[in-house]
């Protein structure tokens, strides 16, 4: 059976509106891999810097042991989709060292197969445009 790109991927991202974007993101099987102060720390500095590099505004965020929410603006530099993958990516870079020590075992099983260890994130994201009233009246 043929599948058209549409069906794969029915997740519509809407850009370039001047709206802000809700986006929730969660970790790799739902593990609680956010779940102690340190590695939400970590996530924040992070956030920070890519927050800057990419020039968006956060309106706010939170930060659940197994899952992120963020409302954010357009980047000036690029697309929320490649903040975030920035985001995602040197989260993973730094947190996944952490996933060695044997406190963080106390929220992932060591005896699943070595390849899981290697993913941080679930690999898709939602991303719900936030309108505001000016943009609800031109429309």
């Amino acid at each position: 059976m043929k599948f058209s790109s549409l069906s794969r991927h029915p997740l519509k991202r809407h850009y370039g509106q001047g709206d802000l974007h809700f986006i929730t993101f969660s970790c790799y099987q739902r593990k609680p891999l956010l779940g102690t102060p340190e590695t939400r720390d970590t996530f924040v500095e992070i956030l920070d810097e890519v927050r800057c590099r990419h020039a968006f505004a956060l309106f706010g965020y939170v930060v659940m042991p197994e899952h992120v929410h963020l409302v954010v603006s357009k980047p000036e530099k690029k697309t929320p989709s490649k903040a975030l993958q920035v985001l995602k990516q040197n989260v993973a870079k730094s947190l996944l060292t952490v996933t060695q020590r044997p406190a963080f075992f106390a929220f992932s099983s060591p005896s699943e197969d070595a390849r899981t260890d290697q993913h941080f994130w679930h690999r898709r994201f939602y991303d719900f445009n936030v309108w505001s009233e000016q943009n609800f009246t031109r429309s």
